[in-house]
């Protein structure tokens, strides 16, 4: 597993990571036990770069757990700013500076570590100016607490404002095959400012893995199931764009998702995608792609199987589309 860099201000990571989301929330019930050994097996592969969040549930402390005694060879990136409400069942924006000192406290004593390695804002909150949350992120680094700062899902604008109070290593938003709006006007900017780009769901959540073939192969509590793009006419429209990715993938001797992730790779040594799993085959498969060179006629194939705007249906539910690129 070879290293990239995120950002100009040193943070090297390993290539490819590990999302952690899915051990604990989102994708059906987990198995602590199994993603322990699960994160330990991608770390034994060079998949040191772990990715988790404070609304994750119990995620930051199954990490702190997998990790506790290798976390030397371990970066950490967690992520504050989002509360559940259970009384209106919603997600709510908190980027209040004190906010961030409490939220950074809880991760540290969860994770069980002494500094958070790249610590992003998980959505940007419309009610507190950028200037002021990134302020309080810095203070963060001052005391010795994070060493770099991330941002997650801002829009260029806020880009720029948060670069100013602080430089900004990383922005972490969705991109895959399937997801590519960020090629408009999010890459060109992070690469005028010297920003890395950890892309979330490379994998379109699962979905560019091949695996899925019905909206039953979901579990009960998948939150997937509520999605657009895996409800009604949306998810058979594209299964159609996932098998033109299989067959390219077939005649390439390697898996979909593998395809998928080495696609990712190929657009710029700035990008570091972060596939989630619970199972240590899966990290297996992942890890692979990494080896997997693609010509410049193989890229062009697959860019005309998965063009900008061919995918059905909104990444999100409408009331979480207004969190995004902000």
């Amino acid at each position: 597993m070879k290293t990239r860099k995120l950002g100009t201000q040193g943070l090297t990571v390993s290539e490819l990571g590990l999302g952690c989301m899915g051990m604990s929330i989102a994708y059906g019930s987990g198995n602590e036990a199994d993603s322990i050994e699960t994160i330990a097996r991608a770390l034994d592969l060079g998949v040191t770069f772990l990715d988790t969040a404070e609304m994750y549930g119990n995620n930051e402390e199954l990490v702190g757990k997998a990790i506790s005694s290798r976390r030397d060879e371990v970066t950490i990136a967690t992520k504050f700013g989002i509360k559940y409400d259970p009384t209106t069942n919603n997600l709510v924006m908190d980027a209040n500076p004190e906010t961030v000192k409490q939220s950074c406290d809880r991760s540290l004593q969860k994770l069980g570590v002494d500094y958070i390695d790249l610590y992003y804002l998980h959505r940007v909150d419309p009610q507190v100016a950028i200037e002021d949350t990134v302020g309080a992120m810095a203070e963060l680094v001052k005391q010795g607490k994070v060493r770099y700062l991330g941002l997650s899902e801002a829009a260029p604008k806020t880009i720029r404002r948060a670069h100013k109070v602080h430089p900004i290593s990383a922005l972490q938003s969705e991109y895959s095959l399937w997801s590519r709006d960020p090629e408009a006007e999010i890459l060109p900017t992070l690469r005028e400012l010297g920003i890395g780009f950890v892309p979330y769901s490379p994998l379109g959540r699962g979905f560019l893995s091949g695996k899925i073939s019905s909206p039953d192969d979901f579990a009960p509590d998948d939150f997937r199931r509520t999605q657009p793009r895996f409800t009604g006419e949306n998810f058979y429209q594209n299964l159609k764009l996932v098998e033109r990715i299989k067959e390219i993938a077939q005649n390439k001797e390697v898996t979909p998702g593998q395809l998928a992730l080495a696609w990712l790779l190929a657009q710029g040594e700035d990008i570091v995608p972060i596939p989630g799993t619970k199972r240590q085959a899966y990290i297996e498969e992942n890890a692979a792609a990494v080896d997997i060179v693609l010509t410049e006629a193989e890229i062009a194939q697959i860019d005309a199987a998965s063009p900008k705007n061919v995918v059905a249906g909104e990444r999100y539910s409408a009331s979480l589309m207004t969190t995004v690129n902000q």
